[in-house]
């Protein structure tokens, strides 16, 4: 603990913005770039160096907080960076990606704001790049065993560097043209700069690690020739059937899913696009849906230049203060959260229709209305109660010829032939069904992340691709020294 009371004297203190007015005009990422290091370890003093941390908890990897935070005080970044990486392959994806639950379950978030516990290893990751302290770290001998992982999200990824680091020879196999998964084509660049992912790649391919792009296992390759050519395979496919809205007029033209738009302004980005075909550029939009999803839609829409732009949630407007009876400490609270992309919107007043921030809380869809050619120009919603249940005499219009549906996701998506053709069976909920030790139903086919766990967090996403590696390396030598930060059957923390 480098400073007993550092909780005591020093405020907590963010990494500052840019002015919304100069970052809505580029896709960098939206913080003052060399403004973190300044101040960060005075804010790693902060932390209380607690007798029972409950960040641990808090966060499934079991990030060691307090070590790292200390040293991070005392200015030693090589052994920081050491104890962020020996729980978390990706600090600089979480560093910025992540909503961080530990925070929330930080003791002194008790009483005070909490230590800035996601800007700390943020500062760690992007510091351990810039001293060389994330060599390639490749096995000392090959095991001869093979794995092919599907797919290369967060879970994918970090399954696939355990794996290559134990030894054995791994394949990972995306159907899109570039690795990532939502990181890549999902998350907006002014989220997280692509090059953070393609640093982290390089350092997979010096590992050892293949990569197959453009490769649809189900479609391009059958998943149980797969099975048979390789000794384990990893579905790693993520939950990538979207949540419908099922109400009059969805038929409409100008109404899209949310994942069928962003990946189109990522591609400007990577430069394959000039202009997205589904550019917000001059149009009334409305994203229906109040998550993180809705939240990216609106810092795009804003970037190319909608007219408004409105973000629907069903729910109420949430306080700005812990409801310490529905959800205690250290539980991850609803409160009320202003991103980066509602300060952009309530700064320029995109939504004439919000009271600030673009939001419009409580707020249910009824139907859309087109004009003559069939396309999509009013969305009608009316206000609800908590039960979700409308209110009388609050139906009201917004102009809308762009409507973006940010619903979530149900499961992995049963079209692209890899549930079948391995005979996988499903839980209730329509995910890939498996036992304590992440197996499907299939011998030597496990499966990880949000295609078994549901739609969750990437530090839920990393550490199941942790979990699932040490399984594998079980299965595949009858013992394993690789961590298993969580289980398939661990929550978040809850009431």
């Amino acid at each position: 603990m480098a400073d007993p009371k550092g909780f005591m004297t020093t405020p907590r203190q963010e990494w500052p913005r840019r002015p919304v007015g100069e970052r809505v005009r580029d896709w960098n990422e939206v913080y003052v770039p060399g403004a973190l290091l300044p101040i960060i370890g005075r804010q790693a003093d902060r932390c209380m160096d607690c007798g029972v941390p409950f960040c641990h908890h808090a966060c499934p990897l079991g990030n060691l907080i307090p070590e790292w935070n200390d040293l991070v005080a005392r200015d030693d970044w090589r052994a920081a960076a050491d104890r962020l990486h020996a729980t978390n392959n990706f600090p600089e994806f979480t560093g910025r990606l992540c909503p961080a639950p530990c925070e929330a379950g930080c003791v002194l978030a008790i009483n005070q704001p909490a230590v800035t516990i996601k800007n700390v290893e943020c500062a760690i990751a992007d510091r351990a790049w810039e001293e060389g302290f994330t060599p390639p770290r490749p096995p000392d001998r090959l095991s001869g065993r093979t794995v092919a992982v599907i797919g290369s999200g967060p879970t994918g990824l970090a399954a696939a560097q355990q794996l290559t680091r134990a030894g054995h020879t791994v394949a990972v196999y995306e159907r899109d043209d570039r690795l990532g998964g939502l990181m890549r084509y999902g998350i907006p660049e002014f989220k997280m700069e692509k090059h953070h992912l393609e640093r982290r790649l390089e350092q997979m391919r010096a590992e050892g690690t293949k990569f197959r792009t453009s490769t649809a296992v189900g479609r391009d390759v059958d998943a149980a020739e797969l099975r048979t050519r390789y000794d384990a395979v990893v579905i790693a496919t993520g939950a990538t059937a979207w949540r419908e809205l099922p109400v009059p007029g969805r038929e409409l033209a100008g109404v899209h899913q949310a994942m069928e738009y962003l990946p189109l302004a990522n591609r400007v980005c990577e430069g394959d696009l000039e202009r997205s075909p589904l550019s917000a550029a001059g149009k009334h939009v409305v994203i229906v849906g109040g998550g993180d999803t809705g939240a990216d839609c609106l810092g795009t829409a804003v970037r190319e230049g909608a007219a408004s732009v409105t973000q629907l949630d069903i729910y109420a407007q949430p306080g700005t203060e812990r409801d310490e009876d529905a959800e205690p400490w250290p539980t991850y609270p609803r409160i009320y959260r202003l991103s980066a992309a509602h300060e952009e919107a309530g700064t320029l007043r995109t939504a004439p229709a919000a009271d600030a921030d673009a939001r419009l809380f409580a707020a249910s869809t009824l139907r859309l209305t087109g004009d003559a050619d069939g396309r999509v120009r009013a969305l009608h919603l009316v206000e609800v109660d908590a039960r979700r249940r409308p209110l009388p005499g609050t139906v009201r219009s917004l102009p809308a010829d762009l409507v973006l549906l940010a619903l979530g996701f149900l499961g992995p998506d049963r079209e692209d032939g890899i549930v079948d053709q391995l005979g996988l069976t499903l839980d209730p909920r329509g995910t890939i069904a498996r036992d304590a030790g992440f197996a499907t139903n299939v011998p030597g086919v496990f499966a990880a992340g949000d295609a078994a766990r549901g739609q969750s967090l990437i530090v839920w996403a990393i550490a199941e691709g942790r979990a699932v590696a040490a399984a594998v390396d079980r299965y595949l030598t009858g013992g394993t020294r690789l961590p298993a930060p969580i289980g398939p059957y661990d929550r978040p923390m809850g009431v």
